[in-house]
């Protein structure tokens, strides 16, 4: 069987029931076990698939068209997210107020802040209690709690950021596109996005290059808006060149 064929095959397999393991895929091509890691890999490079330990998982199922539970994303792309984490921390100053949006690669961001002279604010239950665990000032912002994420959402979280001028803010988010900007599934989770980045001065989102040049339900900001930290995108990738894009890893 050619490269190409098993790829479509893989693909087929893998979308069909959002996520397979090497060694099915291998019974069900007829292939060994180290072909079909060398093909998931390539296909994660093209951006068909996240390779994961063990097999793979479709691009859906990872998070544009739902929000998958923190459990399952936190195991996602771990390298990425930690090398733009580091980007990321040193660009707290001490008299920022900053914002800190639910998520993984925010969480990462959480793990190696070094600056408690600043004061925090999030909408997210676990960040908060990291952050109070590690001696940070930090603000939690009411609301409805979202299971899937540990994010604060509704009426009162919008009110609440509303009362807040912050100096700096970081955001995760499910897709990004120039065209379509940053999105999320979740309305009530892409206002509070909206609201916060809009009280924010300096914008940055931290996605992993597996999110760029895709695009979820709800837009809850203009590409333009912030800065985007990602890891290394795919060869020829036309984000790579704009103005507004860092690339770590």
């Amino acid at each position: 069987m050619l490269a190409d064929q098993r790829h479509s095959h893989i693909l087929e397999i893998v979308n069909a029931n959002g996520s397979a393991t090497v060694v099915n895929l291998a019974a069900e091509l007829g292939i060994s076990e180290s072909t079909i890691r060398r093909d998931l890999e390539k296909l994660d490079e093209a951006g068909r698939l996240t390779k994961v330990h063990g097999g793979a998982l479709a691009l859906d199922h990872e998070g544009v068209t739902r929000d998958v539970p923190i459990a399952e994303r936190s195991t996602l792309h771990t390298a990425e997210k930690r090398a733009i984490a580091a980007a990321a921390a040193p660009l707290v100053g001490p008299h920022d107020f900053v914002y800190l949006d639910a998520g993984t690669s925010v969480d990462a961001l959480i793990d190696v802040l070094t600056e408690k002279r600043a004061r925090y604010a999030t909408d997210c239950v676990s960040h908060a209690l990291k952050l109070a665990s590690r001696g940070f000032d930090v603000v939690v912002l009411g609301g409805s709690l979202k299971s899937a994420t540990e994010a604060l959402v509704g009426p009162d979280a919008n009110a609440s950021i509303l009362r807040y001028h912050f100096t700096l803010g970081f955001w995760g988010t499910n897709g990004v596109t120039a065209d379509d900007g940053f999105t999320t599934p979740d309305f009530a989770e892409a206002e509070v996005k909206r609201i916060s980045m809009r009280q924010t001065l300096h914008r940055f989102v931290l996605a992993d290059a597996s999110k760029v040049g895709r695009t979820s339900f709800v837009t809850f900001g203009d590409f333009e808006s912030a800065t985007l930290i990602t890891s290394p995108l795919p060869a020829g990738s036309p984000y790579a060149a704009l103005d507004n894009v860092e690339i770590v890893g």
